[in-house]
């Protein structure tokens, strides 16, 4: 029988359960989200853990750099990644700060390929982002990414755009993120009641000069739509004005 355990989905959560698994010496088959469906050999486990905010303690007994490192995976789209962090946070009570410089081990090598994936999504995302500007003075933005670096992405924006207030939505999670020249806050699509766009007249004028612009300095004989999907992946397409209308 599998033992799988399940948590809320927060990273705040997974923290809780992670920690009462290691101090209880309790090994898990996996590690999923409320929600899974497991098999008929599969036993699933929901713990009513104290979900307190245990933030202070982990960075107290794993390190700064493991709860960084720990945050960049949980946000990712990896399968399995709760269990690839169980494993890891493992050896470091046994290893202790060297074990990132000990990549043979095959949850140090994960832990570390997807970090790299997510921070490389992230900082790509902050150069792509392309704001519009609605009738009542907000910023807007949607964009699909593979991981969840939504927060990510709006640490960056909060300093870059200080003095706006903007909305960036990740369509594929349907999740946004609201701005109020404060701070920002991330809720679900169905908590935050976001009508029928109208972009500003300004947004319209400038959105056909950057078309006529665009098209303008383009080379017929010189395109290369192959060239183009390795600079700008299809899957970025729909959230960019200049291909938006190509297929």
């Amino acid at each position: 029988m599998n033992n799988i355990y399940i948590y809320d989905g927060t990273f705040n959560n997974l923290l809780n359960l992670l920690y009462y698994l290691i101090k209880n010496n309790l090994k898990p088959s996996n590690i999923k989200k409320k929600g899974f469906y497991g098999s008929l050999f599969d036993y699933l486990i929901e713990l009513d853990l104290k979900n307190k905010n245990i933030n202070e303690e982990f960075i107290k007994t794993f390190g700064q750099y493991t709860f960084h490192l720990t945050y960049y995976v949980f946000l990712s789209c990896e399968e399995n990644k709760e269990l690839i962090i169980y494993y890891y946070l493992l050896n470091y009570l046994k290893y202790g700060s060297n074990l990132p410089n000990m990549r043979n081990l095959k949850c140090v090598s994960e832990m570390l390929r997807i970090h790299k994936k997510v921070g490389n999504e992230a900082h790509k995302m902050k150069g792509f982002i392309r704001f519009k500007e609605l009738k009542n003075n907000l910023l807007y933005a949607s964009f699909a990414p593979d991981n969840n670096v939504l927060e990510l992405i709006s640490i960056h924006f909060k300093k870059r755009l200080a003095h706006e207030f903007w909305l960036i939505k990740d369509e594929k999670r349907k999740i946004i993120s609201v701005y109020n020249k404060k701070e920002f806050y991330i809720l679900n699509e169905e908590n935050f009641n976001l009508k029928e766009l109208l972009f500003s007249e300004n947004e319209e004028i400038f959105g056909k000069l950057w078309q006529t612009f665009y098209d303008t300095i383009g080379i017929k004989e010189r395109e290369n739509p192959r060239c183009r999907m390795n600079f700008m992946p299809k899957k970025y397409w729909p959230y960019i004005m200049e291909v938006s209308d190509k297929k």
